[in-house]
């Protein structure tokens, strides 16, 4: 699993900053410099760089990768960044599948316990965290892993998928042919007449068994 340690002081501008990402072209290096041509000269902004590469936005020496490329396109914007989300931050999501605002304490205590992070560190991690859900769709079942797929779609399979098996199952029993069994029941009369015995065995054997 993962659980990322980037973190930035400036968490309330990160939408602007993403917002900005958005609307320019991507540099060959991700840089310093680059972060003041976009605006954003004071130094408490060179934290998104690392933050960057631990969304996989950018690789280990800079370069923009292919998830920041989509990340410029406004309509998956959102979905792209679920993803990286999910990515970065997937111990959090083993313990709260959807976090919100109440579960704040709970996400602290999970940046201390595994970062060994003070309390005020851990405090601007969690910040930071819930700044990125802000920017992402996380109701899209495309940014879920394997296993959290199967679980979202189960119970909604649609009716006509399980329908053919269910007409294959029943289709020899259209091509059975009916078949008829009587049940005679034969009441003997109390005599001792070999002769009529004779007469109804006859009889059966003529109109029934022939």
């Amino acid at each position: 699993m993962a659980l990322s340690n980037a973190y930035v002081q400036v968490y309330g501008q990160l939408g602007e900053f993403f917002r900005r990402i958005a609307e320019g072209q991507a540099p060959s290096k991700f840089t310093t410099q680059y972060l003041k041509d976009l605006g954003f000269g004071s130094s408490n902004f060179r934290a998104v760089i690392p933050l960057l590469k631990s969304l996989g936005f950018l690789t280990p020496d800079g370069t923009p990768t292919n998830r920041y490329l989509e990340y410029r396109s406004t309509a998956r914007s959102k979905r792209i960044m679920a993803e990286a989300v999910r990515e970065a931050y997937a111990d959090l999501f083993t313990i709260k599948a959807n976090p919100t605002d109440a579960d704040r304490q709970l996400i602290e205590g999970k940046f201390r316990s595994v970062h060994n992070a003070t309390p005020n560190t851990a405090k601007l991690m969690a910040s930071t965290f819930y700044s990125l859900l802000e920017l992402a769709d996380m109701s899209d079942p495309a940014t879920l892993g394997p296993a959290k797929k199967d679980e979202h779609q189960k119970g909604t399979q649609p009716i006509a998928a399980v329908q053919p098996k269910v007409i294959a199952d029943a289709a020899p029993l259209q091509h059975t042919r009916p078949t008829l069994h009587y049940n005679i029941q034969i009441h003997l009369p109390a005599t001792k007449d070999v002769e009529v015995f004779n007469a109804i065995f006859k009889a059966l054997k003529d109109h029934l068994l022939e």
